[in-house]
């Protein structure tokens, strides 16, 4: 039996080149030809992304961006150029800037977003999306935060693990670059990753990043239903929002509020939309939905403003 948290699944697979055509097997890159753009750390999951998009045939770009955050970032663009420059691939380097303070992980992702092209293909894994769900639980989350990082053509490596990236680069006699500060214990994220999940993995006595993956699937596919739902309520008719199930007002009106305050980065929290519907219901008259805005009943229907 594997241990739990580290599934053992190539050691029956000696040769580097079956090994990477049974991973690519499980991947969803689009056909042969099919111009990309990987965004590459240098880590072992880019890293795997970038060998597997080549190997799909994709016409690919490696892109690196550094965020001024480490004192190697120039060595890490060139280890990622020269990988590329192995593969047959384009490299691209971008350095962004990221002061010191707090939510660093959070202004770091969003600052290499905003310079990486739309469409961009990222090397998230099983692993990246299980802790992301535990980390959203921990925010109180609802259905949509515990389908985060589901299939998307942005996420081709989505149903492997990280030891299979690990495998990818074993293979290839890449030596990927290890961020230091994964190991910080500062990071809700490292502590999930180091902490939460073996610990899961050892009362359940198995690996259950597959259990978290199929849960995410299951409530993703719930969560697009309501959503689609919701896309047919006018959530400023009153009577419309009270008929309808509790879940798809709750998504009809925020999805309105989204759009109305125009929130690209932030959906409004659980206890606004209860607001919101308390107005709906009459209990009260308007409310605060945060940047500036109110949202008030007239006539039988709601109006933001």
């Amino acid at each position: 039996m594997d241990r739990p948290g580290r599934p053992g699944r190539w050691g029956e697979l000696t040769d580097p080149e079956l090994l990477l055509d049974a991973l690519l097997a499980r991947c969803a890159f689009p056909p042969p030809g099919t111009e990309v753009t990987c965004a590459v750390s240098g880590g072992a999951d880019s890293l795997a992304l970038l060998v597997l998009a080549c190997r799909a045939g994709c016409v690919v770009t490696a892109v690196h961006v550094d965020h001024g955050l480490r004192p190697n970032g120039a060595a890490e663009a060139a280890r990622v150029a020269a990988v590329a420059d192995r593969l047959g691939a384009c490299f691209e380097a971008v350095s962004v800037e990221v002061g010191a303070g707090p939510n660093l992980e959070a202004r770091a992702r969003r600052a290499r977003f905003d310079v990486l092209p739309p469409g961009v293909l990222v090397g998230h894994t099983a692993d990246d999306r299980a802790e992301t769900m535990l980390l959203n639980l921990l925010r109180g989350t609802g259905a949509a935060g515990l389908a985060a990082l589901g299939p998307s053509p942005r996420r081709p490596l989505l149903a492997l693990r990280r030891v299979d990236t690990e495998a990818v680069c074993e293979a290839m006699g890449l030596v990927a670059f290890r961020d230091p500060t994964n190991d910080d214990p500062r990071f809700r994220r490292n502590r999930v990753r180091g902490e939460v999940l073996p610990l899961l993995a050892e009362v359940a006595d198995r690996d259950v990043v597959p259990l978290l993956v199929r849960l995410g699937d299951h409530l993703g596919a719930l969560d697009e239903f309501v959503e689609h739902a919701a896309a047919q309520l006018d959530p400023t008719d009153v009577a419309a929002l009270r008929a309808a199930p509790t879940v798809v007002a709750q998504a009809a009106l925020r999805r309105w509020l989204r759009a109305g305050a125009d929130l690209e980065r932030h959906s409004p929290d659980t206890a606004t939309i209860e607001r919101v519907l308390a107005v709906a219901r009459g209990e009260r008259r308007a409310t605060d939905v945060g940047v500036g805005r109110r949202v008030r009943r007239s006539a039988g229907r709601l109006h933001l403003t």
